[in-house]
């Protein structure tokens, strides 16, 4: 039988451990993400050089694996029942969501970041990540309604509101003067940006969600 001085370093041993193994979860857990939108002006190797909306200088690096998606202009027709779409909205006194922006999901996208939240396009935005249940021509645009796990939105649409979706694509896309977004660029603990995923808009496309 081990005696108590014996026992007690393997006890410090193992709690240490837990400790050390339960801290490098939470450190994970607490990598900030960061949203940025802006222009991209250089591009050195896997590093971006992009002007932020807000005007700030900052470099991003994109990961080997780095899934970079072309935000293409469509046309409100291609909002169908069953559709997965994210609407960047205002909300309204009678508690609809007005869209200033609405991006359709390619189907192997559908169910990315389902519900309802915050958004930071201008103060007080939304967004709702959710499939079509019904749309319906309405005096002021078109009237959606959406439906997410824990609840539906009655969405109008005005008929200036820009309609984009994702498209598949490649590096190619990314270069100098071309718009973007990136939903979560992961901050590292030097301070450093680093994205897995680019949204580039194609053709002068500036990204409206």
């Amino acid at each position: 039988m081990p005696t108590l001085t014996n026992w007690m370093p393997r006890a410090a041993v193992a709690a240490f451990a837990t400790f050390i193994a339960v801290s490098a979860v939470s450190a994970q857990q607490q990598t900030s993400m960061v949203r940025i939108r802006g222009t991209i002006e250089s591009v050195d190797g896997s590093t971006l050089g992009i002007k932020t909306r807000e005007g700030a200088d900052v470099k991003v690096k994109m990961t080997d694996n780095v899934a970079v998606f072309a935000v293409v202009k469509t046309q409100l027709s291609e909002i169908k029942e069953g559709s997965y779409i994210g609407v960047t909205a205002m909300p309204e006194p009678d508690g609809t969501q007005k869209a200033i922006a609405v991006h359709i999901f390619p189907e192997n996208q559908r169910g990315a970041a389902e519900g309802f939240r915050p958004w930071d396009a201008r103060a007080n935005s939304t967004m709702t990540n959710a499939t079509v249940a019904q749309t319906v021509k309405g005096t002021d645009g078109q009237n959606i309604t959406v439906k997410y796990k824990d609840g539906e939105k009655k969405v109008v649409v005005p008929p200036e509101t820009p309609i984009v979706t994702f498209v598949a694509s490649d590096k190619s896309e990314i270069k100098p003067g071309a718009k973007l977004i990136i939903f979560g660029a992961a901050k590292k603990d030097d301070g450093t940006l680093e994205a897995n995923r680019v949204n580039v808009g194609r053709d002068g496309v500036t990204p409206p969600m």
